[in-house]
């Protein structure tokens, strides 16, 4: 039989059928499992056998979801945790120890540059960061106690692409473990292992659940390494509910079909706004005035839901613009199925010092736009009134 098609896997893997022969994966809300005999309970947690015994370190349900992004992202292995943060914490403290070095992209989600800054410093982990926009330089960065270069692409909140497969040759030269946050894209638009991540991280609360209603972290990638982050995970706890695990796989079966949407209304939203004559700038992969659309085609299938413009006149402009929207959300996250304008300098990024959101691009004016499915025209609209109603 010929392999299957992204969209037939994101629907036709799942659970076994129980004996009620059921069309639709049930949900295991179950916190335990109950074992035949004292030899069953002996074996199973000395793991001789494959099997479920507590829900923290493993579910029917979490499974389920965990294969299916295993699948799309062609990993080995994977574990699921209750927020995209739990992922990127848990991945770092697995495999970091006291003494050793991140090299990262200086462009990451905000939460991500407070660990650096404020947590990790504390138990002797350093980070080093690189310009996305200046990967020449990036070899010349690791030092002997380098261990992870961590990267995301598209980033957040700028929409700055980097060249994965730049990075992932040095990674592997040098012996090191290449993380990729792949939220922005999904797995249904980029594969970051093609290009030599070790690890992809996704944030499931976004594009994965893509409805606003739930929180879900996921880690998937090389079995070595994802070994070490289930040891971790399941000691320290951070793993994702069933229910929530229901959800995103039930999700993930329209995956494709919301991300096709998305990216045509955001490459419309874009178009746009580059025109517009209260614009300073806007940045969106697929456009061709983004500085890397090249990258962006060779990598992704198309340019995702997040566009990145900036308003004239700063601050003040930026606050007549939201408060002028009428349709679009305000709100902090995105991925929704519904449109979120977010003024990243107050919002996602205010803990990071007005330099430093400079030095990734995050203006007082950059608006960063969720494009969601509602028709493109009426999201225009409520923008490209904003966007007057200031003057």
């Amino acid at each position: 039989m010929t392999e299957k098609k992204f969209e037939t896997n994101a629907i036709r893997n799942q659970l076994e059928r129980t004996q009620y022969l059921e069309h639709s994966s049930p949900m295991f809300l179950t916190s335990s499992y109950v074992f035949t005999d004292a030899e069953d309970m002996r074996a199973s947690f000395a793991e001789e056998k494959e099997r479920n015994i507590y829900s923290r370190y493993s579910n029917p349900n979490t499974s389920e979801f965990v294969d299916k992004v295993c699948q799309m992202e062609g990993a080995e292995a994977g574990f699921a945790f209750a927020s995209g943060m739990a992922a990127v914490f848990s991945t770092f403290a697995a495999l970091l120890d006291s003494g050793d070095h991140i090299l990262s992209s200086r462009s990451v989600f905000g939460s991500t540059h407070s660990l650096y800054t404020t947590y990790f410093p504390k138990w002797h982990i350093e980070t080093t960061f690189f310009e996305g926009t200046h990967l020449e330089a990036l070899e010349s960065k690791i030092q002997p106690n380098t261990k992870i270069i961590y990267a995301e692409s598209p980033t957040n909140p700028g929409v700055d692409v980097l060249d994965l497969a730049f990075i992932g040759d040095i990674a592997k030269r040098h012996g090191l473990i290449f993380i990729v946050d792949n939220c922005f894209a999904s797995p249904y638009l980029q594969q970051p292992i093609k290009f030599g991540a070790d690890l992809v991280i996704h944030s499931g609360t976004k594009l994965m659940d893509g409805q606003g209603r739930v929180l879900a972290g996921i880690t998937v990638g090389n079995a070595h390494w994802v070994e070490k982050i289930y040891r971790f995970s399941r000691i320290t706890g951070p793993a994702l509910s069933p229910f929530n695990a229901w959800i995103l796989s039930k999700s993930l079966e329209t995956l494709a079909l919301r991300v096709d949407r998305h990216c045509e209304n955001a490459l419309k939203v874009a178009s746009f706004i580059e025109h517009h004559s209260n614009v300073n700038w806007v940045k969106y992969p697929f456009l061709k005035s983004h500085p890397n659309y090249e990258i962006a085609k060779k990598q992704m299938k198309a340019g995702g839901c997040v566009v990145a413009f900036e308003v004239k006149g700063g601050l003040e402009a930026g606050r007549k613009f939201f408060d002028a929207i009428k349709l679009l959300s305000l709100s902090a996250n995105l991925g929704d199925s519904r449109s979120i304008v977010t003024h990243p300098a107050s919002t996602t990024h205010s803990k990071l010092s007005r330099e430093e959101r400079l030095k990734v691009g995050i203006t007082d004016g950059m608006v960063r736009v969720s494009v969601g499915l509602e028709h493109a025209h009426d999201i225009i609209v409520d923008i490209k009134q904003a966007l007057e109603s200031r003057c």
